[in-house]
């Protein structure tokens, strides 16, 4: 018999091969996913152990029953139809539809009693007892939906009511800063009344005529660099006089502190009366008027220029800037008054000092204070307390650090410091030509684009590099607008009433009011016949 080829043997058996292959790894196949498959059930277990175990914890954790967990339950369902219900209680009391509101809150307590019955009989709550209630409430949800008491409407007038509250309280703000600006740059009767009686004593009373010649004496400790020099620059003779004596009172040596005070020609003859028919434990006591000084005039001093200009005034009266309606708190006169940009001129105004500390009249002095003079200024031109801790500010929350000036000179996180009581070492101010710093950055300030207002964002800026920290406790801020901490008034030497609620106001701070009230003696006839109490 013969044999076959080759060629026709061969693909028999190849076909043969593949199909014992395939089949092999089929079986392969289901044998790995009945595997997999056993084992998933098999880890799965636990899970779900752990899963019914934790919704049995929060179960036992809640005051949770089974009919509320119930996929039908009707206690479940009665209070989500009294939530609901509530929402749309609110809303058709805004769309003044009372009596609508009253149907629902009805209804609203027909389902809350049959809650109640069911949870203090203990027993769940049947479907023939609840299904009246449940129909009544859904077709008076049904008719709240008709109302357009729906979720859109609902969140649109919330929306209107939250703009319209937003803009209520908007109002009212700018009304209680227009109210306080106007109640803190009031000036009060009686101190009106106490600068009319003294002006008249000053020309009336012969024998005070008789000591304002005798200036013998004071002229030879003015310019005696050896004593405790102090000046203040004010209009507010009471408040200038609780600075003057809280200081007399609290020095070991009052015979060697010297007062240079400095008010406007309204206020000079007063200021001098009451100082000169007053002891302050023989603290000596000069005042003067600016308008007396020759080198004070728009010539030499920009800010004299800026303060005449008409553009300047209608800024801070009548609120009627360059760019719009002026903020209520850049409308004060204080602002406009040479005795506020004083302090800058300080060289000039005593040639013959080389050391002074400047106090502002809202401080009161609590202990002696003539270690400031003792004080290393290191080379600087100006000691003061920085005020770049808590709640205060840094050098980017006073200055404008969108112009380039501003941001080519000067840190943004550079520390601030105040004025109201600072250490001046004068010869180094004339060395360093500090007020011609000052000037600059005055002229340079004409549109107001540096700063907007006040004498610190200026003082900041001609101080840079030129400030020695001092310890907190020489100067306690924040007595006119905040809490302090009782430790830190307490320890504080100087006490600055900063802020609008002076302490010679009536939106002064009560409790802090005392700490300067006990430097007046209200037992002063002039002060009794003017009503301070």
């Amino acid at each position: 018999m013969r044999r076959r080829p080759p060629d026709f043997r061969r693909p028999a058996r190849r076909r043969l091969s593949n199909a014992f292959w395939w089949t092999l790894c089929f079986v392969s196949v289901l044998l790995f996913v009945f595997v997999l498959c056993k084992g998933s059930r098999i880890e799965s277990r636990p899970v779900l152990t752990r899963m019914s175990y934790r919704n049995e914890r929060i179960v036992e954790g809640l005051n949770v029953t089974e009919e509320m967990l119930n996929p039908s339950s009707i206690v479940r369902q009665l209070s989500d139809q009294i939530s609901l219900a509530k929402a749309f209680v609110v809303i058709s009391k805004e769309s003044s539809n009372l009596q609508f509101a009253w149907e629902l809150s009805a209804q609203i307590r027909n389902s809350q009693i049959l809650l109640s019955n069911a949870a203090t009989r203990r027993a769940p709550l049947r479907i023939t007892e609840a299904e009246t209630a449940i129909r009544d409430m859904a077709l008076l949800l049904y008719q709240a939906q008709q109302l357009h008491y729906d979720s859109a409407t609902m969140i649109m007038k919330l929306k209107a009511k939250i703009q319209t509250l937003d803009e209520k309280m908007s109002s009212i703000s700018d009304k209680s800063s227009k109210y306080g600006q106007i109640a803190a740059e009031e000036v009060p009767k009686s101190l009106y009344c106490l600068g009319v009686r003294l002006t008249t004593e000053r020309f009336r009373n012969l024998n005070l005529q008789r000591k304002l010649n005798e200036k013998k004496q004071i002229d030879t400790k003015l310019n005696n660099n050896d004593l405790y020099h102090f000046c203040v620059f004010s209009d507010n003779i009471l408040a200038t006089s609780v600075v003057v004596n809280s200081t007399a009172l609290n020095s070991k040596n009052p015979e060697r502190v010297v007062f240079h005070l400095v008010t406007d020609e309204v206020n000079y003859a007063a200021m001098k009366a009451w100082f000169s028919m007053n002891s302050f434990r023989r603290v000596t006591v000069d005042v003067q008027k600016f308008e007396d000084f020759s080198w004070l005039n728009a010539s030499y001093v920009p800010v004299l220029k800026q303060l005449q200009d008409s553009d300047t005034q209608n800024y801070y009266f009548s609120g009627s800037g360059g760019d719009g309606h002026t903020p209520i708190k850049f409308r004060n006169p204080k602002y406009l008054s040479m005795l506020n940009h004083l302090r800058f001129y300080i060289p000039e105004v005593f040639p013959a000092l080389k050391k002074v500390v400047f106090l502002d009249d809202d401080i009161v002095v609590q202990r002696d204070i003539s270690g400031l003079f003792r004080i290393n200024l290191n080379g600087n031109v100006n000691g003061a307390v920085e005020t770049c801790m808590e709640t205060f500010h840094r050098y980017h929350k006073y200055l404008n650090y969108s112009h380039p000036l501003i941001r080519e000179h000067f840190d943004p996180d550079a520390c601030g410091w105040a004025f109201g009581m600072n250490v001046f070492d004068l010869v180094e101010w004339r060395k360093r030509n500090v007020t011609g710093i000052y000037h600059y950055w005055q002229e340079n300030n004409v549109d107001r684009t540096l700063w907007k207002l006040g004498t610190l964002p200026p003082g900041l800026l001609t101080f840079y590099g030129l400030t020695e920290p001092l310890d907190p406790s020489w100067h306690v801020l924040g007595l006119g607008y905040t809490n302090i901490d009782p430790r830190l008034i307490e320890k504080g030497a100087v006490l600055h009433f900063n802020g609008n609620s002076k302490p010679w106001l009536k939106i002064g701070i009560e409790k802090y009011k005392p700490l300067w009230e006990k430097y007046v003696d209200y037992t002063h006839p002039l002060l009794q016949s003017c009503n301070f109490h």
